[in-house]
């Protein structure tokens, strides 16, 4: 709304600064008090106060939203991103704390119904026109990839420290490098594959072989962070043709079906502190995801992944205050390598894309 409007409003409403200064001016000692105001003058002023409480709201409104709709895509990818992460802390928290007691698959059954009830809800009326895709095929691959990437990455946070988990999902930087190459047939350079295999050797220090052999659910982890790279890769190549809430309703359709029967088999009734965290993780989870994916549909991969490194910080802070882990030293050091070695990859990642418009 703009200032015009605002002050036409203000002008039709009759409010007058200099009236209102005489209507309420100070009593003198010497003056008969004035009779009350009649309740039609009270009303009065009530019905000019609201329209001025109502356009200073919406001058605030459209204020934010102009600002919003300035910003550049990066910039906003990045508010996406940021939130999804903390959304993301709230989640895995959850996860792991009920996930000593319900099995996996029946955790992400319970989470993926409630996402999909959730974007139905939302959709309403508009629902065939979501479920409308121009690239089924490419949506259930993204739906099994998505599937294999939270069985194995979830399955990592729930039995090894936050901190070893996510900083150990960072491979996923690199993976995202070889499907480049190999799925969006883009030239990677020599230094590229060096960082590359530097990161590679970070994480093999977090891995720690030497400590009684390799970890299960550690190497859980790097696949989860492989998978996680095809998700990345998918959501790029949809995200010219279709909406969000598409992906995630394909996403929906695809995981029910794979994980009905496992979970009808192996299912455990969750008591009702256990349903709490089921539906509080679903929730979150639900948000998480959509923001995500909005940041990778408006803002470059290669632009939004250093902002990725939050989730060490905020793993960390999990782990230690609700379970009271405290990261090893392998972990610090591997983490520190595989940081280095994928802000590298970033930013060479982000020369070509300036030239030849070629995505991550």
């Amino acid at each position: 709304m703009s200032e015009e409007r605002l002050t036409g409003r203000q002008d039709r409403s009759g409010f007058d600064d200099d009236a209102s200064d005489a209507s309420f001016r100070p009593l003198h000692a010497d003056e008969p008090p004035a009779e009350a105001a009649p309740p039609i003058v009270l009303s009065s002023i009530s019905k000019i106060a609201a329209p001025a409480r109502r356009g200073w709201v919406a001058r605030l409104r459209h204020g934010l939203a102009r600002r919003w709709l300035s910003a550049s895509p990066n910039l906003r990818g990045s508010v996406y991103m940021l939130s999804s992460l903390l959304v993301y802390a709230v989640m895995v928290g959850a996860m792991k704390h009920v996930g000593a007691a319900i099995p996996l698959i029946e955790i992400l059954m319970i989470r993926q119904i409630i996402m999909s009830l959730v974007i139905v809800a939302i959709a309403g009326s508009a629902l065939p026109l979501l479920m409308r895709t121009t690239r089924p095929g490419l949506q259930i691959t993204r739906g099994l990839i998505t599937l294999a990437s939270m069985l194995c990455g979830f399955s990592a946070v729930i039995h090894i420290p936050l901190a070893q988990a996510t900083a150990i999902g960072f491979s996923q930087v690199f993976f995202v490098t070889i499907a480049a190459v190999l799925v969006l047939k883009e030239k990677v350079d020599s230094r590229r594959w060096i960082a590359t295999i530097i990161g590679f050797a970070g994480v093999m220090i977090m891995l720690d072989p030497s400590a009684g052999g390799l970890n299960i659910y550690a190497l859980a982890s790097i696949a989860g962070a492989l998978f996680g790279a095809g998700v990345t890769v998918s959501v790029r190549m949809l995200a010219a043709t279709e909406r969000t809430e598409t992906i995630l309703l394909y996403q929906g359709v695809v995981l029910m079906a794979v994980l009905a029967v496992p979970c009808w088999w192996f299912w455990t009734q969750p008591s009702p502190e256990q349903w709490f965290w089921l539906v509080l993780l679903s929730l979150f989870g639900t948000a998480g995801q959509w923001l995500l994916t909005r940041a990778y549909q408006v803002g470059e991969a290669a632009a939004l992944a250093p902002l990725d490194f939050t989730r060490l910080i905020l793993s960390c802070f999990t782990g230690f205050v609700f379970f009271a882990e405290i990261p090893a030293l392998t972990t610090g050091i591997g983490a520190a390598i595989v940081i280095g070695a994928t802000l590298y990859t970033i930013r060479k990642n982000a020369r070509p894309a300036l030239t030849t418009g070629a995505g991550p």
